[in-house]
């Protein structure tokens, strides 16, 4: 089960996500209000993908859905951010941007930032769990996907 964010871990100013024009991403979203990560999967072939298309990266089926996966994921790489790379990040880093890997979703793998001190030793490999960080304020309102490490 994935964990909840008690306060958010980014700080004001930042640009608000928003769904792609054609909505395309818009179940991800929708998924992370309901604090739940979800991908699409072909329905023909079976595969896993992200990001959203039209079509199925594997087989070029048009027959792709959006199913709801486990949230949880190993550290594939990392970096720690020292730069900021936005004016409302000036006085918020470093921080660790970690690419990971969801063995229950054919080793499709997302970027997200990583929670908690973040100075802390980094293993490729660990085990993470998504932390869904609700901003009810947002208009319209927005779940981010964080991720959190589960073992030592």
């Amino acid at each position: 089960m994935s964990a909840l964010a008690e306060a958010s871990y980014l700080p004001e100013g930042l640009t608000q996500p928003a769904p792609m024009r054609d909505e395309m991403d818009a179940p991800y979203w929708e998924g992370t209000r309901a604090h739940e990560l979800r991908v699409q999967r072909c329905a023909d072939c079976g595969t896993h993908q992200w990001g959203p298309d039209w079509v199925c990266h594997a087989c070029q089926s048009l027959n792709v859905e959006w199913v709801t996966v486990e949230p949880t994921a190993r550290i594939y790489s990392w970096q720690r951010v020292h730069h900021p790379v936005h004016p409302a990040l000036a006085d918020h880093g470093p921080y660790i941007v970690v690419l990971v890997e969801l063995p229950h979703a054919d080793n499709l793998r997302m970027l997200g930032n990583l929670l908690g001190d973040p100075m802390q030793d980094i293993v490729i490999g660990s085990d993470v769990e998504a932390v869904f960080e609700d901003h009810d304020n947002g208009n319209p309102p927005y779940t981010l996907v964080h991720w959190q490490v589960t073992n030592g």
